[in-house]
């Protein structure tokens, strides 16, 4: 359901999210999220064009979160980089389906349905403090493993 682009762009940003204000170099996120160095870099260029993250150069360069990780939600990130499709019109294109097929209904709900959790997520509940960023102390780096993604999808408690 989302692109390998998507999930390294979520990765990337938790990562940010986890180093608290501290900038990391492009290499500090490739290692810690297991991510190309190359395929991260485009990556990272997409996010500082939809200013959720910025760059700066220097001995102290690096990048990081353009706004508090807590003020970031999740489906900005999805759809900065590649933007869950929705369901509009029947794609049968059949005149009698003048709104959505039962079938095609209950796809767009879904998709609906995951808009909504990851809008109801930030940054900052994806970050596993259990993890920790050197120099950014109380804050964690987040789990680079597959799952990011289910965590942010897990219902809100009520």
């Amino acid at each position: 359901m989302f692109s390998q682009t998507t999930e390294y762009a979520l990765r990337a940003v938790v990562t940010l999210a986890g180093a608290a204000d501290r900038p990391l170099t492009t290499a500090e996120i490739a290692e810690r999220t297991q991510v190309p160095p190359g395929y991260l870099s485009k990556v990272l260029q997409t996010l500082g064009r939809a200013g959720l993250i910025q760059a700066s150069r220097g001995l102290r360069g690096g990048y990081r979160l353009s706004r508090p990780a807590h003020a970031i939600p999740m489906l900005e990130v999805v759809n900065a980089v590649g933007p869950l499709g929705r369901v509009r019109e029947c794609p049968l294109g059949l005149p009698q389906h003048t709104a959505l097929c039962p079938l095609h209904r209950q796809i767009d709900d879904a998709v609906a349905h995951i808009e909504r959790q990851l809008a109801s997520k930030t940054l900052h509940d994806m970050i596993d403090p259990a993890l920790t960023v050197p120099g950014a102390p109380g804050t964690g780096t987040p789990d680079p493993a597959p799952g990011l993604l289910a965590r942010a999808l897990e219902p809100s408690a009520p």
